[in-house]
């Protein structure tokens, strides 16, 4: 189990991962909410820097145009695949970000879908899951999985989502903190109902949130909710094969230094785990 971290498409990809192996890692999902970048330029780039640095991009995480909320309120409104107004755009994002993946041989595309309803028989959820057939059918055509990336949905909503879809290639980005910070679960039993379809994970802490209406505070590994030590342990014990990808949701000097400590506690655990 490698620890990597999320390193964001951009013109300065040789510089990025020169500067992930500085930090001696190895592995990273690639991040990009900007859909201009899709191009074969960008895809040449991308592999001649992967093959220079010898990284290994474990998933693309894509991102989608229009506006976006994060917290309670505006997020169940503007988020992901779920509001319809913004569904077809999205969807047509997300498929070409499955091909631009393909063509840098990343065999997982990641996303956030939006707040999944909880109740199978709410007008909008058909649509949603008619939406996300035609783009687990496309990440298929192009040997990929899609991955969801948990927080905004409960592990049984996810877990049914998943059924509903009835695709092979459909799996889990595991964010443990933001299950917490969207208060839907504790990472570590959630892996009780969605364990088995886990192929990704994020490296990331949080609060639970105080109030209805904002998320729950982000801060460094070990010093939020999540149990790592336990998670960590459940994973093992359930057979979980892929690498951590640290994320930190600031900018900086201090981004940095978070990533390299993350990067620490989290290879002690695995350490101590392995002996």
């Amino acid at each position: 189990m490698r620890v990597g971290t999320l390193v964001e498409l951009s013109e300065h990809i040789d510089e990025k991962f020169e500067e992930l192996r500085s930090m001696g890692m190895e592995c990273c999902q690639l991040l990009s909410w900007n859909e201009e970048l899709f191009t074969d330029e960008m895809v040449d780039r991308v592999n001649q820097a992967v093959k220079k640095h010898n990284i290994t991009i474990t998933a693309f995480w894509c991102g989608w145009p229009g506006p976006k909320t994060w917290d309670f309120y505006d997020g169940q409104l503007n988020l992901g695949l779920v509001p319809a107004e913004y569904r077809y755009d999205r969807l047509k994002t997300l498929m070409h970000g499955s091909d631009f993946a393909k063509r840098m041989k990343i065999t997982d595309l990641v996303t956030h879908v939006g707040y999944l309803p909880e109740n199978p028989f709410d007008d909008n959820y058909r649509g949603i899951i008619a939406a996300l057939k035609i783009l687990v059918g496309k990440c298929k055509e192009n040997g990929q999985r899609f991955l969801f990336e948990t927080g905004q949905e409960t592990p049984v909503t996810l877990i049914r989502a998943m059924e509903d879809i009835g695709y092979d290639n459909v799996g889990i980005n595991l964010d443990p903190a933001n299950l917490i910070m969207y208060g839907k679960a504790n990472p570590v039993d959630a892996l009780e109902v969605f364990g088995s379809y886990v192929m990704g994970i994020h490296g990331k802490d949080g609060m639970y949130p105080t109030d209805g209406r904002n998320l729950g505070l982000e801060v460094p590994i070990g010093q939020g909710r999540v149990n790592y030590p336990e998670l960590l342990r459940r994973l093992k014990e359930i057979g979980y094969k892929g690498d951590i990808t640290i994320e930190r949701e600031i900018t900086g000097d201090q981004q940095k230094q978070d990533i390299k400590e993350a990067k620490e506690y989290l290879e002690n655990l695995i350490r101590r785990l392995e002996e």
